[in-house]
């Protein structure tokens, strides 16, 4: 069972082609290719900034400027994008891939960790443009980015097991693919992203904090845009969560693989 996540760092060749291929059809025809990975969260700013931080006046340090605000979001909801999408991917790859399942030596637990890597290569995209953006409006880059890999490996970790269950999960419950969306939204709703965890009642903090995900992004803003250091024992408990998400994730998908020939 164990074996192929072994194997993996051995195809690694393997798991780059698919990547690869997986960023190429995402934009293959379009005009703006690969520029679609920036606009897309741009135009989610702006609406956002908009009404929490034009209407509501929602602002997450004590600047009042919107593109304080806008900056904050962005640093926010680019790892949270990331996650979003490796998993709503992943939920349908085996099926969508249908024609390889049925290749004994095909290693399938390739496929989702392809659509987590595409991902974050989006991810990283918008990072630098996110760092180029604080420089140009706060003209400073802080030197606490070194930290960023950290960040980013745990992200992965945590992503892999996610993607690994929903892929075998969507082979055997179709409506997956639909409900992940319904649970993604509203945990996105619970992770201070589009709002500062300052304006949560105290009534709610607990189950903010509980959130897995609170301490990723509170990091990444701490390191991005705040100079300090990352949330040390927040990340402890995320890479907690990580752990058990990989383990557990991949523990199913390897049990269950066996069966998905049949099931397509």
């Amino acid at each position: 069972m164990w074996r192929p996540l072994w194997q993996l760092p051995s195809r690694l060749d393997l798991i780059l082609s698919l990547t690869r291929r997986e960023l190429a059809a995402r934009y293959r025809g379009s005009i703006l290719g690969i520029l679609w990975a920036l606009l897309t969260p741009v135009v989610m700013i702006a609406i956002f900034t908009l009404l929490f931080a034009g209407i509501f006046k929602a602002k997450f340090s004590s600047s009042d400027s919107q593109w304080d605000y806008a900056l904050y979001l962005f640093c926010g909801l680019l790892p949270w994008n990331a996650f979003q999408e490796s998993l709503q991917l992943s939920s349908n790859t085996i099926v969508a891939h249908s024609n390889l399942v049925k290749r004994v030596v095909f290693p399938l637990e390739t496929l989702p960790v392809s659509q987590t890597l595409a991902a974050v290569a989006n991810q990283m995209f918008g990072t630098v443009a996110l760092v180029i953006a604080t420089a140009v409006l706060r003209h400073e880059v802080h030197a606490t980015i070194v930290f960023l890999p950290i960040l980013v490996i745990l992200q992965i970790v945590a992503t892999l097991g996610g993607a690994w269950l929903l892929a075998s999960l969507g082979v055997f419950v179709r409506d997956i693919v639909q409900g992940i969306t319904l649970v993604l939204m509203a945990w996105m709703y619970l992770t201070p992203i589009i709002y500062p965890e300052s304006v949560v009642p105290e009534r709610y903090r607990a189950l903010i904090n509980l959130n897995p995900f609170t301490p990723l992004v509170r990091s990444y803003r701490r390191i991005l845009l705040d100079g300090g250091q990352p949330d040390w024992w927040g990340l402890a408990y995320f890479s907690a969560f990580a752990g058990v998400s990989f383990i557990l994730g991949y523990w199913w998908f390897a049990r269950t693989r066996k069966n998905f020939a049949d099931v397509i």
